[in-house]
């Protein structure tokens, strides 16, 4: 078939859809799409069979998807709804979550079921879990609902005609950083790591630190700190839950607001056990290290984001 992905950025998901996509003998080619796109005169000069949408941000107009398919990918579970998706499954602490590649139409989030996958949800990062099982479902839904719709005979399921046992999500708000602040003073260990894991690496958990605003995310075990929660302890800064285990956040952001000077590298933590698990590989055959025996201190590190991608340039982007 004539593909083609339409994306916010060429990210490794968008370049995992299009490296199985080509794999499969189709051809794609890839559009990265703003809010100033005009997106309706991109698609007509393509003239796909078919668009693929592996991560947008942006609305699709009805001029495009009222005159082609186009197929959605969200990265939550049927019923799921909202901008956060990711951030709410490590948020709430979530065992199991989904993909749903899904009919654009007029209402977000809303269209045709093509095809689902689940996934465990480890205790890792937001970027990580998104790397990693978000995008194992997220190709395995994609190369599904692509074999539907070139069988010609495939017709998606309305989401409102699905049993409520089926819609295992529901729609939720963005996650906001009323929603996301840490209370040092009575959150446990737990809730502070699962803080700063939905929000690694953006957009960050904010926090007001060494006389400035600081975006920490991330978030490992930590057996050794002690203090009062809230304080700062050299070397760097070190944020305490008192009688809880401690997360440690490494290399905060700085904030729009935050004060100048500050140094760049700064640790803030927060009361967990274990030290930080080593990075795993991030090419398959992977394994994922054990996570780190509990209950214990924590620590968090907060790193400057990078983007998130295989490779910095690819000749099927325009």
């Amino acid at each position: 078939m004539r593909i083609l992905l339409i994306a916010g950025a060429f990210n490794s998901l968008t370049q995992r859809v299009h490296a199985e996509l080509c794999d499969g003998g189709h051809q794609v080619n890839v559009e990265l799409v703003t809010r100033e796109t005009p997106l309706p005169e991109v698609v007509r000069r393509h003239d796909p069979e078919l668009v693929v949408a592996p991560m947008l941000k942006t609305a699709v107009p009805r001029e495009v998807w009222s005159a082609y398919t186009c197929l959605i990918v969200h990265p939550g579970p049927v019923g799921d709804r909202g901008p956060s998706s990711v951030d709410w499954a490590v948020h709430l602490g979530a065992d199991r979550w989904g993909v749903t590649v899904f009919q654009a139409n007029d209402e977000m989030d809303a269209g045709d079921i093509w095809a689902t996958a689940e996934c465990a949800v480890p205790e890792v990062g937001k970027s990580d879990l998104y790397r990693n099982e978000i995008a194992d479902a997220a190709v395995e839904a994609v190369l599904t609902a692509v074999d539907r719709v070139a069988s010609g005979t495939h017709r998606p399921q309305p989401q409102d005609t699905l049993p409520a046992t089926a819609r295992t999500g529901r729609p939720r708000p963005p996650l906001r950083q009323d929603l996301r602040r840490i209370d040092w003073q009575r959150d446990p260990t737990g809730t502070v790591l699962s803080k700063l894991r939905a929000a690694d690496s953006q957009p960050g958990v904010r926090d007001e630190l060494l006389g400035g605003t600081w975006f920490l995310h991330g978030g490992h075990p930590e057996d050794t700190l002690t203090g009062r929660p809230g304080t700062c302890s050299p070397p760097g800064a070190a944020r305490s839950a008192g009688r809880r285990p401690t997360a440690r956040c490494g290399s905060p952001n700085s904030g729009p607001h935050a004060a100048r000077g500050a140094p760049p590298r700064q640790t803030a933590r927060h009361p967990g056990a274990g030290r930080p698990p080593p990075r795993s590989p991030r090419c398959p055959p992977r394994s994922r290290p054990p996570t780190p025996p509990g209950p214990g201190p924590t620590s968090a590190t907060a790193r400057r984001a990078r983007p998130d991608s295989w490779s910095s340039r690819s000749p099927a982007v325009r």
